[in-house]
């Protein structure tokens, strides 16, 4: 199903032609010089908290949300009536692309409140008609009995926490559910492949941020695994080598550089997001022409140096879960003793320890410690999930 084919459909000349117009009318640039324009990154928020950089009368806000602060201080957002209703749009896009429609239920366990996820596909599925479980995130028993008892056909939370819940499920196949649309945190596909059996639905991948809009921003659809849709009437997309700035080829992976074009109270023209993605202009099989942004697979930030390699967590996901026995959680811990940086991989499972020490050192050209600890020692997340420890500060 596609929400709104006018839109979602559009030939590309249109759709750049749009782009052009509501580029000029909210910024006063010109398409053809946006990437003349300086860059916004997230210290300009920070330093202009909580409402300096408002572009309307602050009484005329309806709504403020706040990043999660899991990289630092975290950033203000506001929202104007149109700003809702420009969310709400997108993330009902992203659910009728997992297969929504009206009747169909949606049960939401990203959390509720500050944070942007529970309440932007919230409003999407209930602007879709479709019947909305607002379980927030936490109580993951009673998440498994709401799942079982109400026949939810999409679950919509962190893949990590979707995992935390499929603990707490005996019987899978007394589900009704179809997919999930899963975000909030860097996953990989063997991480998906994880939720999709532990869950039996299909896992589609959502992109967003609260700087943009919140989750919406892209979305992945049934048809075209692989590639999220990006929302490019409302968002406009580059990427850019992180360390030059300047633009990478399409289908190159570069940092994602993302100007609101419709929002209101807080217009953001070239933000960094710190995200590494690429994006293609390659028709896909649904019908919709917007570009599609890859995975994420990592963070300008996120990046590990240890003993001079670069690692990411997203790499060492990938070695983990492609190892029989082990299950998909783990946490990292960085320590230095005697002057030099250690990593420390725990995961749970049943397997030996030494060769996966091997396919890490093959992987990253770093050498690891692994310990294989009980099921259930490392953390579950009810939100985004915590799989660094980085103990060197």
């Amino acid at each position: 199903m596609i929400f709104q084919p006018e839109l979602e459909t559009m030939p590309r000349a249109d759709l750049v032609r749009l782009q052009r117009e509501r580029l000029r009318k909210r910024f006063d640039v010109d398409l053809d010089g946006l990437a003349e324009q300086p860059f916004r990154v997230k210290s300009d928020l920070r330093d202009a908290y909580p409402f300096g950089l408002l572009r309307v009368p602050r009484e005329d806000c309806v709504r403020v949300h706040a990043s999660s602060g899991t990289r630092g201080k975290a950033t203000i957002v506001a929202y104007t009536r149109d700003d809702l209703a420009l969310w709400a749009d997108c993330c009902a896009r992203a659910v009728a692309a997992a297969g929504g429609g009206p009747g169909t239920l949606v049960h939401v366990a990203y959390g509720y409140g500050l944070f942007t996820g529970g309440l932007g596909f919230h409003y999407g599925a209930e602007r879709l008609g479709c019947t909305v479980v607002p379980a927030s995130s936490g109580n993951t028993p009673r998440q498994a009995q709401l799942l079982e008892d109400l026949g939810a056909e999409i679950l919509c939370c962190t893949p990590s926490y979707a995992l935390a819940i499929a603990d707490h499920i005996e019987d899978v196949t007394r589900l009704g559910l179809r997919a999930g649309l899963f975000g909030a945190e860097p996953w990989t596909e063997r991480l998906r492949g994880a939720v999709e059996d532990a869950l039996n639905l299909r896992a589609l991948d959502v992109y967003g941020l609260s700087e943009i809009i919140g989750p919406g921003v892209a979305s992945e659809c049934l048809e075209g695994p692989g590639g999220a849709h990006v929302n490019e009437d409302h968002f406009l997309v580059e990427t850019i080598d992180p360390d030059t700035g300047q633009a990478v080829s399409e289908g190159e992976t570069g940092e994602l550089v993302f100007t609101t074009l419709t929002k209101e109270a807080m217009p953001l023209l070239r933000y960094r997001t710190g995200d590494l993605a690429s994006v293609t202009r390659e028709p896909c099989p649904c019908g919709r022409t917007f570009a599609r942004m890859s995975r994420v697979v990592g963070r300008t930030d996120d990046m590990l140096i240890i003993r001079g390699v670069n690692v990411f967590p997203s790499e060492i996901e990938r070695v983990l879960l492609s190892v029989e026995g082990i299950a998909p959680h783990y946490q990292l811990v960085v320590d230095r003793r005697e002057r030099l940086d250690e990593l420390t991989v725990q995961v749970e499972g049943r397997v030996d320890e030494a060769p996966v020490r091997e396919r890490l050192e093959r992987a990253l050209g770093l050498s690891a410690h692994v310990e294989v600890v009980a099921p259930g020692t490392i953390p579950r997340s009810e939100g985004k999930a915590l799989r660094v420890l980085d103990r060197r500060a």
